[in-house]
């Protein structure tokens, strides 16, 4: 779906390229657009811990996720906080307890978790993304929307559509212009509807 754009002759940037994709099929999804969605990219900078630990850690992680998944939380739970009693400096494991926390029912201790993932990632990383994310997701349901605004802003900075998305949402400014653009491409589509109304 990836097609180049000609101005002038020349050939336009990758992230041109993008914004005339969103214009021109504002219906297509923004993860297929070449150079727009980095956050696949992301990686968490590991090398500070200890090889062994970390893989008992990443093997930790991994039983857990599968636990929450098959619906045993409680095993998902016991499974992230054994991975943050061996390295309590990883962010990774504060993220996923959180996701276990807040299927629980717990937003305050998922809320926490979140908070103490972003320091440990300073707000970077794979990790640091997802929990600026979750981070926001939370605070929008408790109605904290220029704290959940911020979070979504700086993930969509680190490459999350999502966030991106969720940012927009959240500015009504973003939101009145989407919207009046969103009509000017209907009525230039369909200039035989615009007459009716």
């Amino acid at each position: 779906m990836n097609q180049q754009y000609m101005t002038s002759g020349n050939a336009t940037s990758a992230h041109d390229n993008a914004v005339l994709q969103a214009i021109f099929n504002p219906n297509a999804p923004f993860g297929d657009i070449s150079g727009l969605n980095q956050e696949e990219a992301l990686t968490d900078d590991d090398s500070g811990f200890d090889t062994e630990l970390l893989k008992q850690v990443k093997e930790l992680e991994t039983r857990g996720v599968s636990a929450a998944e098959a619906g045993d939380l409680e095993g998902a739970l016991q499974l992230f906080s054994q991975a943050i009693r061996l390295l309590p400096r990883r962010a990774s494991a504060y993220n996923n307890r959180a996701q276990a926390l807040r299927l629980r029912g717990n937003a305050a201790g998922a809320l926490q978790d979140l908070n103490q993932a972003v320091v440990l990632s300073g707000s970077a990383g794979r990790s640091g993304c997802q929990a600026l994310v979750q981070r926001g997701l939370l605070r929008r349901l408790m109605c904290q929307n220029d704290e959940a605004k911020e979070d979504f802003e700086q993930a969509a900075a680190l490459g999350s559509e999502f966030a991106r998305q969720q940012a927009v949402l959240l500015n009504p400014y973003a939101a009145l212009c989407n919207r009046m653009l969103s009509e000017v491409i209907n009525k230039l589509r369909n200039p035989d509807l615009s007459e009716v109304q």
